[in-house]
This record gives structure tokens, C-alpha cells and sequence, in this order.
């Protein structure tokens, strides 16, 4: 199928089929291509947890008004934001550009002052939402791939993001829920899955100038 095939393809899946589970090769291919999601920058400022433990997608269904995909997905994906984007983080970035192209770091500099320049003039609150922002964009990659890979997915927003944080121990590691993503593969008796795509018409949606 070529890319519109696919986007045709996919929807929010409301009812996944929880006998059937993602494969580990799907698994690390669908993780590798949101890996590869473009960022501001380049940083990055986000975490992507991988929720398979029963007990755990019991616990954030509880959190997310208990819709039925958080338990009946293969997998919940959680997009989580940085909430301490400091210099030592780009500083951090900017030693993995320097390892991974093998330049020295002293060319790299000017390109650091930058970029944490920008950022001193965000207040915590600002950089925050900035770090959500970029975490959609990867949420986007993830949801792109997965119909390419024939794997089906839900964005959702419907939940609880300080009970997420704290069911997943996200405080800790400096991070806090944006969005989420049940994955899996749809039941074969969700009618929605059948239902023609409803979307303004190009003539609306877009502005040519």
C-alpha cells in the first residue's frame, strides 16, 4: 500500500484485540522510527515509556477515566517531558553530537552558547510546555509508523497526567506525562475501524498564498 493507503488505513483504535501482542521485532522497529523523530534542535526533551506489565496498564486505566484500550492494547506508550531542560542536558547533547560525528567539541560551541541562550530565556513553565510540544511531534513519527507497520494505535489525552507520573515514578527521573498511545491490533468487531474518515476538504483545510 503506498502512504495514503496506510493513513487511510489507520484510525483511533477504540477496541483492540487483546489476544494478539506486538511482536519484539514490530516492537524495536516501530521504537526505532520514533527515535529518528525530528526535534527543536535536535534535544530530544522528552522520554518514551514502554508499559507491557498487566498491572501496571491496569493502574493507568484507573488514571485515564478507565477507557477500555490502556488494558486491552499490546502496549501503552507514554510520552513524557523533561522537566529539567538545563545547560548540563545540552551540554550533554552536545558531547553525543561530537562522539557520534567525531568532531572536535570545540567546533561545536558557538552552536552550544546558542542553543543555551534560548533556552535561559524560557521560565521553567515555558520549557515545559516546549517539551510537550516536541513530544507530539515524535507522537505524530509513532503513529505514522505504525500504519506503515499495519500496527494499530490510539493518541489519547483523556487521563490523569499527575497520577500517570506517579504510577510510572516519573518524578524521579525528571519527567512529566504528555500524551499517550495505546498500540496493538484492532478487534475485529470494532465497527469504527470500517467507518469512512471524516476530514475537512482540502479546499477548506488548506490555504494556498
Amino acid at each position: 500500500m503506498s502512504l495514503l493507503d496506510k493513513l487511510n488505513w489507520r484510525y483511533a483504535t477504540k477496541k483492540f484485540d487483546e489476544n494478539k501482542k506486538i511482536s519484539p521485532e514490530q516492537l524495536y522497529e516501530l521504537l526505532s522510527a520514533v527515535q529518528l523523530a525530528p526535534s527543536s534542535a535536535g534535544l530530544q526533551a522528552y522520554r518514551i515509556i514502554v508499559v507491557e506489565n498487566p498491572e501496571v496498564k491496569q493502574k493507568l486505566r484507573e488514571a485515564a477515566r478507565g477507557q477500555q484500550q490502556l488494558t486491552t492494547a499490546s502496549h501503552v506508550i507514554v510520552f513524557a517531558a523533561e522537566t529539567n531542560l538545563d545547560s548540563e542536558y545540552v551540554k550533554n547533547y552536545i558531547d553525543r553530537i561530537a562522539a557520534t560525528r567525531g568532531v572536535d567539541r570545540a567546533n561545536l560551541e558557538a552552536f552550544e552558547k546558542n542553543i543555551t541562550h534560548n533556552i535561559n530565556l524560557m521560565t521553567e513553565d515555558v520549557k515545559i510546555v516546549w517539551n510537550h510540544k516536541q513530544s507530539y511531534i515524535a507522537l505524530g513519527v509513532l503513529l505514522s509508523a505504525a500504519a506503515d507497520l499495519g500496527i494499530d494505535a490510539c493518541p489519547m489525552e483523556g487521563f490523569e497526567a499527575g497520577s500517570f507520573d506517579e504510577i510510572l515514578g516519573l518524578k524521579a527521573l525528571g519527567l512529566t506525562t504528555s500524551v499517550i498511545a495505546p498500540i496493538g491490533f484492532r478487534a475485529e468487531d470494532d465497527h469504527l475501524s470500517k467507518a469512512a474518515k471524516v476530514r475537512r476538504p482540502k479546499e477548506e483545510l488548506f490555504i494556498h498564498v
